[in-house]
């Protein structure tokens, strides 16, 4: 391939979007992307909440780090990933706005029962519960909005769809800091977790599918014939940048997902003393204040690192196609010296800080990474293809990521008899370096997004 067609602009594609039949009204497209945006800001919130809890929880339950990996990853993670593809090849055919209130109201009713639990065992099913919900939610949303939005703003749109993750993880970690030191970490979990039903009720009669639209039924039928979840599969096998991309993606979730059950303990660990004096300041006890701080330290970092991310991949793709890998390529590798340095300062408070910075960083592959997924997918298959990205990214992410990292934690700690504050040190450092290989793996897709396009 020359220079000249990686260079080139974006050819147009076949989508339901580029039809010349109107799908929705540039008004109605902006509230469709806030109500989506606001579901998957529960669906973190949901996900999330349990990364602040998980102390009191070890307390009162007895648990050892890696039980609490499981819990916030693995026990997850598994069913999310397994039904996330069934489901996906139900959203190419069926109405994608029920399935994902359907989802809604599953994982939210999950989540409350969290804060039933009475032992390691049930608090097991519940998260798997939440797992089971939330697998409907991400693949039909993706496919939506690729429906909705022409392919040269679709880096955007999925990066504006991917604030949920930090806005979620804020409210989840705030929320649920503050209501867990009030009324104890179960109520935490039901307060977050009620919330989702309100809006499944939303998403099941305000969102519209598309492909109830006579016109562009008709249009879809002779443009993008149905294909089995074999086909699908073996298309997306095809593209050499869908692995790439995958992979890298699968790594930077297992570097967050780990690294977000163990921030807290770190600074409960080993700085202690620091964080007590900065929640008595503000009349807080220290769970409610380093909840409230870290979810505003991943709310502001994370908004700024997807949109910023979503927004130079459009800028940069419109003229080079490697722009969307090139992102967050170099924002993989200048994260790693920017958190060590941080990890290994005394001072809780710049620590913080610069926390913004290496969330900032570490959110930049969203927009891209799922635009591209999107954008080398057959429109028929786009749905599937989304699951699949996601059963990777939360089978390697969040199923290992949380469970490798606690078993770090623990081996750093008592294996190597470092002691519990300085192995989650060493358990979030290792992981860090993780960011080699999905630079790798995002500067090598460069070499074959071109081809690899839908046109």
């Amino acid at each position: 391939m020359t220079d000249a067609t990686l260079d080139a602009p974006m050819a147009p594609e076949v989508s339901l979007y580029d039809q010349q039949v109107p799908l929705v009204s540039d008004g109605y497209r902006r509230y469709a992307m806030v109500v989506l945006l606001i579901i998957y800001v529960l669906n973190f919130v949901d996900r999330s909440v349990i990364s602040i809890l998980v102390e009191p929880i070890k307390i009162e339950l007895g648990l050892m780090d890696w039980q609490l990996g499981l819990l916030t990853g693995l026990a997850f993670a598994i069913f999310y990933t397994l039904l996330g593809l069934p489901i996906a090849q139900l959203a190419e055919r069926r109405n994608r706005p029920a399935i994902i209130a359907v989802s809604l109201t599953v994982w939210s009713l999950m989540t409350a029962a969290c804060g039933l639990a009475q032992n390691f065992a049930q608090l097991l099913l519940a998260r798997v519960g939440v797992g089971v919900g939330e697998a409907g939610c991400t693949p039909a949303a993706h496919s939506l909005i690729a429906d909705y939005v022409p392919r040269e703003q679709r880096a955007s749109a999925l990066a504006f769809y991917s604030l949920g993750t930090p806005l979620g993880s804020l409210v989840g970690l705030a929320v649920g800091g503050l209501v867990a030191d009030a009324y104890g970490w179960r109520m935490a979990f039901i307060v977050c977790g009620l919330p989702g039903v309100l809006f499944a009720l939303i998403a099941a009669f305000t969102l519209i599918e598309p492909r109830v639209k006579k016109a562009v039924a008709a249009v879809q039928a002779t443009t993008a014939p149905k294909v089995t979840y074999r086909q699908a599969l073996k298309t997306l096998a095809s593209k050499k940048t869908f692995g790439l991309v995958a992979t890298a993606a699968a790594v930077k979730a297992f570097i967050g997902y780990g690294h977000a059950p163990f921030t807290a303990s770190f600074f409960y660990r080993n700085h202690t003393e620091e964080i007590a004096s900065l929640a008595a300041m503000f009349g807080l006890k220290s769970g409610g204040f380093l909840g409230l701080v870290l979810g505003l330290v991943g709310g502001i970092g994370g908004v700024i690192g997807t949109y910023i991310g979503g927004q130079l991949a459009d800028h940069y793709a419109k003229k080079d196609l490697r722009g969307w890998m090139v992102v967050p390529a170099v924002a993989a590798l200048i994260n790693i010296p920017i958190f060590l340095f941080a990890i290994n300062l005394h001072s809780a408070v710049l620590t913080l800080a610069i926390f913004i910075v290496t969330t900032a960083f570490g959110s930049l592959w969203y927009g891209p990474v799922y635009a591209t997924a999107q954008s080398i997918a057959p429109v028929n298959t786009r749905a599937t293809a989304s699951a699949v990205m996601l059963f990777v990214i939360n089978l390697i992410g969040l199923g290992l990521g949380p469970l490798v990292v606690g078993l770090m934690s623990d081996g750093f700690s008592v294996g190597l008899n470092l002691g519990t504050a300085e192995g989650v040190r060493w358990a979030l450092i290792v992981s860090m370096g993780f960011n080699l290989i999905a630079a790798g793996c995002f500067w090598a897709a460069r070499k074959t997004i071109a081809e690899d396009m839908e046109s």
